[in-house]
């Protein structure tokens, strides 16, 4: 790309599929000085890489010819400019984005969502004046038959007319057989076969599929979109004292505000003073609050819950989690599945096919056999219409987005059709350990007194741990706080490095350490060393308690497994899925971890170790999935069929494997499986109802059985069922 090579990029009004898509770009492309185009019917967007001197208002009228509204966006630089950030060509557009676009053509070619109701857009008004056309031509047809054709014809260009016309553009831009094509042909044939009112009603019918497809189509879409709206419009900002209200999207990094309970949070940021529970059911599905303090993340689109925050901005309004959500799921289904390629190939050259087919039709029985051309023509026009790809060319990608929308609202982030697709076939998963299996951070597991009380060892223990930030000391305060034990005060404390800790407390000598430190300091009872021993055998990490010279009791405390760990790798093996721990650490906790969990267990590894255990596992013909953190476990990541990171919508977890479980279950591996075979089982019974519908009424229609109509009617109710079935997708499999 030159140095004078601009970058502009537009929204465009109507797509819905990939085949309006792939129109645009055939015409585009075709425009002197573009040089590349991509557009995302997703999205509504096209970006276009161009000359300087291009002419972007002919690039404009060409859009706009072909039945589309178009606008530019605002943001366009040179490519010299947008060197740096050529990543974020696919930038998601907010839904209240749509104010600023371009009313849809005249033409009326209005799939997308509009604002207001279905009757009150440029396409719902059409169908209903054609509609009203044809019922007029219906009445002068009974009170003066001699007229009735006239009637019949008027009344189909009132329809036919803008069709024609999108037709005969896309023709001039590359694209000779586009349905508008084929319905044009279809609907003249018939007028010229004395089948005026078969042609007006046929147009009809094609306007009220066209309309039923773009009202069920853009639900999808704006399934996803509705996330944005989960973002509150205004924050109060605290600077200098002062607390005002400004937009959330003028929120820069570093700046603090203040959430009020019961507000939703207007950014991703950081607690720096307060303590509330946090119902983040909007971003992760997850039903029940989470507790968060000061030092703790929040995410915006969550719902404050019992007290006043004060948070620090983190992420702008452009970068937040909600944003990288939509903005991930858009570029998703920019990702083409293999079935998808394959679809969308197949049907550029069955078009051509079937207008060979319904000319043969059409002109070989009259012309070699002497049958009636009236007869054949109709046959051969009806084939033209049994013949439009519409409900193929959107079976796969209408069943794909609307699941990739649905993982999303679930916290589930699948990146691309075609690691949906591959997640269905998925024999093996290879979970890492600390932080994905277990909570990655341990808990107090077992308090024995020796003499002592458990809750009096947890009261000493506790109390030399106050101050301390190590994760076995704040495993130590949990545990106290969750007894309600308040830790009394020490004096003379002191950390003995490597040994443990030591100080007064209530007036007694007290160590808390490893066992050989302990064992300097007390003499411990065969029985003592046995049970500790025991629990060290489990993987424990035990602390020994020594109150004036004499063994008071013994904490143990380990990285326990999620709470959900257990039914998840359940799920997964009840489905017929292998299950396998890959770990770092040693084999003892591992083996206790793997037990308890009932999963195979691998230990003591490093990264390259993990990836040729994933490596070995695809060798013996198993389709691997690796769920890890995404940092250490980035080789085995990339090694796996599909890399799954858990996370709660931290960076890493969002932009390195090929999916995301942001709510960090491990139920939600099973869940994604699931939701990749229910895809492609709709998939498949999409494929059957565009191909078997079109089979039956070609037979019929040769054999004579069926017409003009019912032709129209196979059409427009496959493409409305193939999409009316894909979107079950967005609702089938709730739990949360």
């Amino acid at each position: 790309m030159t140095e004078t090579t601009t970058q502009t990029r537009y929204r465009v009004e109507g797509m819905d599929c990939a085949s309006c898509a792939r129109k645009i770009d055939t015409a585009v492309r075709r425009m002197p000085g573009v040089i590349e185009v991509s557009v995302s019917a997703t999205a509504g967007t096209m970006i276009v890489h161009h000359d300087a001197d291009s002419d972007l208002a002919a690039i404009e009228k060409q859009i706009t010819g072909l039945g589309y509204g178009v606008a530019p966006l605002s943001g366009n630089a040179t490519a010299s400019e947008k060197a740096a950030c050529c990543g974020d060509e696919h930038n998601h557009v907010h839904a209240n984005d749509r104010s600023s676009a371009a009313p849809s053509s005249p033409l009326g070619h209005d799939h997308a969502p509009s604002s207001g109701p279905w009757w009150r857009s440029k396409k719902g008004l059409l169908t209903i004046a054609c509609g009203c056309a044809l019922v007029v031509a219906y009445g002068i047809g009974k009170l003066a038959p001699p007229v009735a054709t006239y009637a019949f014809i008027a009344a189909m260009l009132v329809g036919l007319l803008p069709i024609a016309q999108r037709a005969f553009t896309a023709a001039r831009a590359g694209t000779p057989f586009s349905i508008e094509t084929l319905m044009t042909v279809a609907a003249v044939g018939a007028v010229f076969i004395n089948a005026a009112e078969e042609a007006a009603a046929v147009v009809f019918l094609f306007l009220v599929g066209e309309l039923l497809e773009g009202v069920a189509a853009g639900k999808a879409r704006a399934s996803i979109q509705s996330l944005t709206k989960l973002v509150p419009k205004t924050a109060l900002l605290e600077r200098e004292g002062q607390t005002r209200e400004v937009p959330a999207q003028s929120l820069a990094i570093g700046d603090i505000i203040l959430v009020r309970p019961g507000d939703r949070i207007p950014a991703d940021g950081v607690i720096v003073s307060g303590e509330s529970a946090i119902d983040e059911a909007p971003v992760t599905g997850e039903s029940i609050g989470v507790r968060k303090g000061v030092g703790e993340k929040v995410f915006a689109g969550t719902i404050n819950g019992d007290a006043a925050l004060r948070v620090r901005v983190t992420a702008s309004a452009a970068d937040n989690t909600i944003a990288r959500v939509v903005k991930l799921v858009e570029e998703a289904q920019e990702s083409k599945a293999p079935t998808e390629r394959f679809i969308d190939h197949f049907s550029r050259y069955y078009t051509p096919c079937v207008v060979a087919v319904a000319a043969l039709v059409a002109l070989v029985p009259p012309l070699l056999f002497s049958g009636a051309w009236d007869t054949w023509v109709y046959k051969g026009l009806a084939i033209l219409l049994i013949g439009c790809p519409c409900a193929l060319v959107i079976s796969t990608p209408a069943a794909i987005a609307a699941s990739l929308s649905a993982g999303a609202r679930r916290g589930l982030l699948l990146k691309g059709g075609a690691v949906l697709e591959n997640l269905g076939k998925i024999t093996a998963v290879a979970f890492d350990k600390t932080g994905t299996l277990t909570d990655g951070k341990p808990k107090v597991t077992d308090v024995i007194g020796f003499g002592f009380s458990e809750a009096d060892v947890l009261k000493f223990a506790a109390a030399l741990e106050v101050g301390s930030s190590h994760p076995l000391a704040s495993a130590i305060l949990a545990k106290a706080a969750a007894e309600n034990i308040v830790p009394p005060h020490t004096t003379d404390a002191a950390a003995l490095g490597g040994k443990g800790v030591a100080a007064t407390v209530e007036g007694k000598a007290v160590f808390l350490g490893s066992l050989q430190a302990a064992a300097d300091r007390a003499q411990l009872s065969a029985d003592q060393k046995a049970r500790v021993t025991a629990m060290h055998d489990e993987g424990k990490t035990v602390s020994l308690l020594i109150v004036d010279g004499a063994p008071a009791g013994a904490l143990a405390m380990r990285d326990e497994p999620r709470p959900d760990a257990h039914a998840g790798l359940k799920a997964l093996t009840d489905a017929g899925v292998k299950t396998l721990m890959l770990t770092g650490d040693n084999r003892r906790t591992a083996a206790a971890i793997g037990q308890k969990l009932g999963i195979e267990v691998r230990a003591e590894l490093l990264p390259e170790d993990k990836q040729r255990l994933v490596r070995e596992l695809q060798g013996q013909g198993f389709k691997v999935a690796k769920v890890g953190d995404g940092i250490n476990d980035a080789p085995a990541l990339a090694m796996a069929d599909v890399g799954i990171a858990m996370g709660g919508g931290t960076d890493v977890a969002l932009e390195t494997a090929d999916a995301a479980a942001l709510h960090g279950r491990i139920g939600d591996v099973a869940e994604m499986i699931a939701l990749s075979k229910r895809t492609m089982a709709n998939i498949h019974q999409n494929i059957t109802i565009a191909l078997g519908l079109k089979a039956v009424f070609l037979v019929t229609t040769v054999v004579g059985l069926t017409g003009l109509w019912p032709a129209i009617l196979a059409d427009t109710g496959a493409t409305v069922l193939v999409t009316v079935n894909a979107l079950r997708l967005l609702y089938s499999g709730q739990k949360h």
